[in-house]
């Protein structure tokens, strides 16, 4: 039995209860894209979407193909590690770390001295493209690092790959890992090679790279612990800081991604098959672009056939989200949503209902398998 969950992420259906909180009451992800494009998503309506509570833009099939709902983050935040930790089983007592003023000049200032530079340009919450666009030039003068954040609980740092090499840059980021822990502790650093002129700068998405904190023990351990193989695809591995996988496969874009899934759902083994299809957060909802998330939502929709036909007789197909990114919304952060839920299997159909939790589905899984997990969750089936 092979188990495919396949994380579209950050296609939110609509704020959660607590969204006030995070300054995103109003967002939702999926029905104001497709308001505003006007995107058909007939696959995506045929396996119940259009059915879940809060989605009202895709028509509401009567008998649709398999299980719908909808999940609950409970974990407190609204980034790419707290959503996908919870759906291993990891529930956090309390938030990563954030910097909304930048970090600490004390913390940077050894990093710098222990990386051998000596200064570091930007170090606030900005958007990545436009860090960049604002200093690349500078940094091609100086060969400073670009250091930056978000409103989540990341350090990135961008450098020139004619000026830093992506392997010096990298060296970098994993000595921000090795220091950003204790009071500084942040859930991921994030090596940004970028290219080009001045006026043209652009960022290597190919060769990026992400230091994540390792989690702690959780449903992935569990399933490889007994004899299955668990695949990660994507930036699956990198989240997890490499944790609990047997093989990791990289993917250039959804298109990349999709492609890659079907070969895999097709070879002969038994196990997980873990993917994410990032386009959708970092190329369309951070850059606040609906035309371009509309038009990936309907790439997957006209892909869902094909890894529908390649589900064997006891195969299951899981498709989540992990928080939101309304492309229409203000700023260019995250948006606190409810995870998108469908599920096609062998005997699941109807209403899955909205789960109190993203951690449901890391328990299904292992239930699904036959192990126990004693975490966080409850299956849904």
């Amino acid at each position: 039995m092979k188990v495919t969950a396949i994380v579209l992420d950050s296609v939110g259906l609509g704020y959660l209860p607590d969204a006030p909180s995070f300054g995103d009451e109003g967002a939702d992800t999926l029905d104001h894209t497709v308001l505003k494009t006007g995107v058909a998503l007939p696959h995506f309506a045929r396996l119940g979407l259009g059915l879940v509570p809060g989605v009202h833009t895709l028509e509401r099939i009567p008998s649709p193909q398999g299980g719908f709902g909808r999940m609950r983050e409970v974990n407190p935040g609204k980034d790419t590690t707290t959503g996908h930790w919870e759906f291993v089983g990891i529930h956090l007592e309390r938030p990563f770390r954030t910097f909304p003023e930048g970090f600490p000049e004390e913390f940077l200032w050894a990093w710098a001295e222990r990386i051998g530079v000596k200064g570091w340009l930007l170090n606030r919450p900005y958007s990545g493209t436009e860090a960049i666009r604002h200093h690349g030039e500078a940094h091609l003068k100086t060969g400073y690092p670009i250091v930056y954040t978000s409103a989540d609980s990341v350090f990135q740092v961008a450098a020139h790959v004619g000026v830093v090499p992506p392997e010096v840059l990298y060296h970098w980021c994993q000595v921000a890992r090795e220091m950003l822990v204790g009071e500084y502790q942040v859930a991921r650093v994030i090596a940004r090679p970028f290219a080009g002129e001045p006026g043209a700068f652009y960022r290597l998405e190919a060769l990026r790279k992400d230091f994540a904190l390792e989690p702690p023990r959780n449903v992935l351990d569990v399933l490889k612990e007994g004899g299955l193989e668990v695949v990660g695809v994507g930036k699956i591995p990198d989240i997890y800081a490499h944790r609990g996988f047997t093989r990791e496969v990289k993917t250039e874009d959804n298109a990349d991604g999709l492609e890659k899934t079907l070969a895999l759902m097709q070879e002969p083994f038994s196990g997980l098959l873990f993917v994410n299809l990032v386009d959708f957060d970092s190329k369309y909802g951070h850059r606040r672009n609906p035309q371009g998330y509309g038009e990936a939502l309907a790439q997957v929709d006209h892909f869902l056939p094909r890894l529908l036909e390649a589900l064997g007789p006891k195969d299951h197909l899981f498709l989540v989200s992990d928080h939101g990114n309304d492309p229409t919304f203000f700023g260019t952060d995250h948006t606190r949503e409810y995870g998108m839920l469908l599920w096609v299997g062998p005997g699941v159909e109807g209403d899955l209902g909205t789960r109190e939790t993203f951690a449901d589905l890391g328990a299904t899984w292992a239930r699904l398998f036959g192990l126990s997990w004693e975490g966080p969750g409850t299956p849904i089936r």
